[in-house]
């Protein structure tokens, strides 16, 4: 497996523009690796085959271009999902929740959300279809967050190759394992403040 990854970001100039549009993509279309793919460049990186700079700068802007195409597919045709899947009282509830949250946290949530598969595509779409939330705020925290996860995964996954330099695969395994307790950990976070608050 870890050698698929690496002929897919191989250290040739390509590479970036595979994971700029694999990150771009991940925003608004959450089936799609970005996360592994970024570390697999910084992993990369680390070995000395790839810039960690220009990694952390593909990421970063994949993120903050799939963020924003999210954002204005929520803006253009967020009425017609929700009218078509949130008919139901408590589905309401929840949308008047999330205005709530996005007006009272909401570039914290924006920047929080980027670490989390599925978050960030779910909190991105509902900023842009909720219209309270004006695309100038949100891209200023977009901006922070897009190349807070950029140097996340790319710092993560160079770390990781520098310190395995003779078994990379095993630098994987390790940023891989980091990655996903950072991400349990936030969605722990979130969900014992959600039933503090509720």
């Amino acid at each position: 497996m870890f050698q698929s990854l690496v002929d897919v970001v191989s250290g040739s100039s390509w590479s970036y523009a595979v994971v700029f549009a694999v990150a771009a993509l991940d925003a608004f279309f959450p089936l799609v690796p970005s996360e592994t793919v970024a570390i697999t460049a910084g992993v990369i990186a680390g070995a000395g085959d790839l810039s960690l700079g220009l990694v952390i700068a593909a990421a970063a802007g994949g993120a903050i271009l799939g963020d924003n195409i999210s954002f204005f597919l929520g803006h253009t045709v967020g009425d017609r999902v929700v009218k078509r899947f949130f008919r139901g009282e408590s589905s309401l509830k929840r949308l008047q929740w999330a205005e709530r949250q996005l007006d009272e946290r909401g570039g914290y949530l924006i920047v929080v959300a980027r670490f989390v598969p599925g978050g960030r595509t779910a909190t991105t779409f509902t900023a842009g279809f909720l219209h309270t939330f004006a695309w100038r705020r949100f891209i200023r925290w977009d901006v922070l967050a897009g190349i807070a996860w950029g140097s996340y995964c790319g710092l993560l996954g160079f770390l990781g190759g520098k310190s395995f330099e003779e078994q990379p695969w095993k630098g994987l395994l390790v940023a891989f394992a980091i990655a996903a307790a950072v991400t349990v950990t936030v969605e722990v976070v979130r969900l014992h403040r959600r039933h503090r608050s509720a």
